[in-house]
């Protein structure tokens, strides 16, 4: 298991615990499933897909998955 981390609208929370083999794009519709959900982002005007252009970032020495928005720089 890993830990979900979701970047989005400026704010960044551990949002859920997954399978590590989950695939990105099962990635990214559960994130919108619990952003739509979510206290944190209520009153944040969220698109429809709001994760089509995100990245998933995973570590394999760490527990954790990343959901992030690209970004001009880096590899």
């Amino acid at each position: 298991m890993a830990v979900l981390n979701v970047t989005y609208a400026g704010h960044s929370k551990d949002v859920a615990e997954i399978d590590k083999s989950t695939s990105d794009c099962d990635v990214k519709r559960l994130a919108n499933e619990i952003v739509c959900s979510d206290s944190l982002w209520t009153g944040t005007n969220i698109a429809s897909r709001p994760f089509d252009n995100f990245v998933v970032d995973r570590f394999d020495d760490k527990e954790r998955i990343y959901l992030r928005p690209k970004v001009p720089f880096g590899a």
